[in-house]
């Protein structure tokens, strides 16, 4: 209950959580629609979705999580049905063998969905993962998760479904070289591919054991870039500049006060917040500061300032007269 009131009163953004038993379900859509200030009103236009694991691997159902689908369908609650199979474990060691396996379970999820109510909405979220053979750890950071995930987004899309996957899970337990290699591959396969939701894909450190806030500000930084590389380059006459070009051959031998280059500034070009990109000089007269001090100073002073309440004063008053809120 806690966290259900924690991303309501955090956010208005479309949000997610998870549920270990079905009777879990109804006061959780009794607290949203206290949120929203009336009965039924979560329902009309839900904004947050369950995360459920119908599917234990290798191809059982778990009573539990099956439980839970139906309750959340019998109260129009969205879902999103993931399979975690981890190869060489739950799932094959080779990686089409694997992909095989852990997308006819997702079919599973999706087939006991529509037997419970036809056509009912699903993420269909084939989530590949992966452990190191060599001693059985579960490893999210690998380039095989990365290019598995990718092609989950692609067959899950190419069946036309809304495909849900994973990415940036590093194993690293600091925000180091790792950490950033690991996140950034991940991350750039996941949108290239196509996934349509990617979960996991900020923040996340330790084989998905640990979150780092640092993290979070770094990985929101990523992603803009990934962003960037998702939309490609716009070709038309106006990006071709051909007058410009000429102008410039022969004018000034230079674009620098182009009218096209003004205009593409904005519209073409991310400028990170927290990456270097002074000259070895200046970085070392700023005393060669390294990004996660920057990442560290921001995410503190966010953790300090920022303080969102998007619940109305009368309705949160009801929802902790009604639940015990520890927050």
């Amino acid at each position: 209950m806690n966290t259900a009131y924690a991303l309501v009163r955090g956010t208005t953004k479309p949000i997610a959580t998870s549920f270990t038993l079905a009777e879990h379900v109804a006061p959780v859509i009794r607290l949203f629609d206290m949120a929203e200030g009336g009965e039924g009103r979560f329902k009309r236009h839900p904004w947050c979705v369950a995360h459920i694991s119908p599917i234990i691997s290798p191809f059982r159902y778990g009573e539990d999580a099956v439980d839970v689908a139906s309750e959340c369908i019998r109260r129009e609650f969205p879902v999103n049905c993931i399979t975690g199979a981890q190869s060489g474990a739950t799932g094959p060691a080779t990686p089409a063998s694997f992909l095989a396996a852990s997308l006819a379970e997702t079919l599973a999820s999706l087939l006991m969905i529509n037997c419970i109510r036809p056509g009912y909405p699903m993420i269909f979220s084939n989530w590949p993962f992966v452990i190191d053979l060599r001693s059985g750890a579960f490893t999210g950071g690998g380039a095989e998760t990365a290019v598995m995930n990718a092609a989950s987004a692609q067959l899950s899309n190419w069946l036309g479904l809304p495909s849900g996957i994973a990415s940036s899970m590093s194993d690293s337990k600091a925000v180091d070289y790792q950490m950033g290699a690991e996140k950034g591959i991940a991350a750039l396969a996941a949108g290239l591919a196509g996934g349509n939701v990617v979960y996991e894909s900020s923040g996340m450190s330790s084989a998905l054991l640990g979150a780092s806030f640092e993290a979070f500000v770094l990985d929101n930084e990523m992603l803009s870039g990934v962003y960037r590389a998702i939309r490609g380059i716009e070709v038309d006459s106006d990006t071709l500049g051909y007058d410009d070009i000429c102008s410039a051959v022969l004018g000034d031998g230079h674009f620098l006060g182009a009218g096209q280059t003004m205009r593409s500034m904005q519209r073409d070009y991310v400028y990170p917040e927290l990456a270097d990109r002074e000259t070895p000089d200046i970085w070392g007269e700023k005393g060669a500061p390294e990004i996660i001090q920057a990442a560290r100073e921001k995410a503190r002073n966010i953790l300090s300032c920022h303080h969102p309440k998007f619940l109305r004063k009368e309705n949160d008053r009801r929802i902790r007269e009604e639940f015990n809120i520890l927050l």
